[in-house]
């Protein structure tokens, strides 16, 4: 079952989805983990998806049964938003070796961690039967950035994270660095994926992306002992890839070993 709800982000409505499993209305002294994504729209239906193509995750739990809450918050899709957002810094020097120039975007993604763990997650505590000690968070592309960066700056509140093939590369510097000084041995496990052809025919670019995400994930995995890397094979950039790939990161975040 899906319920929505707005909230006041950036000084604008925002539109908040959330799942509540088959179980939710019948086991009524339980208490549910909740796992927080980005980019809302792509979640759930293709209604409303951009470009059309969601991962349809409702599905999927419905049929799997899966006790677990999602909370999905919309992106901004006004000009560079979603980039400002989902980056917690202006966009560095490898994001210039990666697209040729360095655009002034990027930096309100402290900000953003900062509404879901002040604000978002009280409330979604509060009026729903969730675990508050149980919060997982997983993101796509610069969805994946944000998670990472979210790990690292709250690890005692978000114990599980996804990243899926992440846009480090607009943060590179900044996320290496946070992630060599943060303590993050209250994390349970990280799982992050990129694919081989992350930019179609661009092989230089497809390289760097994927470069970037094994470099983060060497640095992980010095810090939390369950951290799994996937390379996808032939894997584009696209919503149909990653529909494809998403299963196995909730059996991943929702698995006890």
């Amino acid at each position: 079952m899906l319920e929505m709800f707005s909230v006041s982000l950036f000084g604008k409505d925002r539109k908040i989805r959330v799942y509540l499993p088959k179980s939710y209305q019948h086991g009524l002294s339980r208490r549910y983990p909740v796992l927080y994504l980005h980019d809302g729209q792509n979640v759930f239906g293709n209604e409303e998806a951009i470009n059309g193509v969601s991962l349809q995750l409702h599905q999927y739990l419905d049929d799997q049964e899966l006790d677990l809450l999602v909370v999905a918050i919309d992106q901004n899709t006004e000009g560079e938003e979603r980039v400002n957002e989902y980056c917690p810094w202006k966009n560095g020097d490898f994001t210039e070796k990666l697209i040729g120039s360095i655009p002034t975007s990027g930096g309100k993604g402290k900000e953003y961690v900062k509404f879901i763990v002040g604000n978002l997650k009280p409330h979604i505590d509060h009026t729903y039967r969730t675990n508050p000690e149980e919060a997982y968070m997983a993101g796509i592309s610069l969805g994946g950035l944000i998670s990472t960066y979210a790990a690292c700056s709250y690890p005692h509140i978000f114990k599980r994270v996804a990243a899926i093939s992440a846009a480090y590369y607009r943060n590179q510097e900044e996320i290496e660095n946070i992630i060599t000084k943060s303590d993050l041995s209250s994390l349970e496990k990280i799982y992050l994926d990129c694919g081989t052809a992350e930019a179609g025919e661009n092989e230089r670019v497809s390289e760097l992306f994927l470069d970037s995400n094994q470099t983060v994930f060497h640095l992980l995995k010095t810090k939390v002992k369950q951290t799994e890397f996937r390379k996808i094979e032939g894997a584009l950039h696209n919503y149909e890839t990653f529909k494809r790939r998403f299963p196995d990161v909730i059996k991943f975040l929702t698995s006890e070993t």
